[in-house]
């Protein structure tokens, strides 16, 4: 006898509030189709639970199990995103240079090094250091026992030279 008195009860709620149940959930989840199915487990655990209902404010109830059927959703959707071949693409990065980088490396490699060697002294060797093998300035001043603030100035004015041959040509 309680069992037909539940599914009547559940007819109610369905006719009564299945819009509501079924806006809420598309609004959560933006999709038609998840929306159905969450509307339809809003419903089950409703039903599931009726003994333990005190039928006191049914809108209130089915909207909040609604509501909580959605943000499990939500959650466990996160959790079980699998990322596409095209995001996990472009998120891989590849540190080895394409063959054209390395042959365009290699080309403004070979005219650094021209440009360096049309500087006069002390600037040549500076600019070959500094520019062309990549040291800094600390081996610099271990490697000549020049002065920090010289050999910084003499990395600047070579930069200058260089960025001056290098409009010219």
């Amino acid at each position: 006898m309680e069992k037909i008195n539940h599914d009547k009860y559940l007819e109610k709620l369905i006719d009564t509030y299945g819009d509501l149940v079924f806006s809420i959930c598309i609004k959560f989840v933006k999709s038609y189709f998840d929306a159905e199915d969450l509307t339809q487990e809003t419903f089950l655990s409703a039903y599931k639970n009726l003994s333990s209902f005190d039928g006191n404010n049914e809108k209130a109830w089915i909207c909040r199990i609604a509501t909580n059927k959605c943000l499990d959703y939500l959650k466990s959707a996160r959790r079980n995103v699998i990322p596409t071949e095209d995001t996990y693409l472009s998120e891989v990065t590849c540190d080895t240079p394409t063959p054209l980088e390395s042959m365009i490396e290699s080309d403004v490699k070979q005219y650094l090094f021209r440009l360096c060697h049309q500087l006069k002294p002390p600037y040549q060797e500076i600019a070959l250091d500094y520019f062309y093998y990549e040291k800094d300035i600390s081996e610099l001043v271990k490697e000549s026992g020049k002065n920090i603030k010289t050999l910084q100035t003499q990395v600047y004015r070579a930069k200058l030279m260089l960025r001056k041959l290098w409009r010219k040509e």
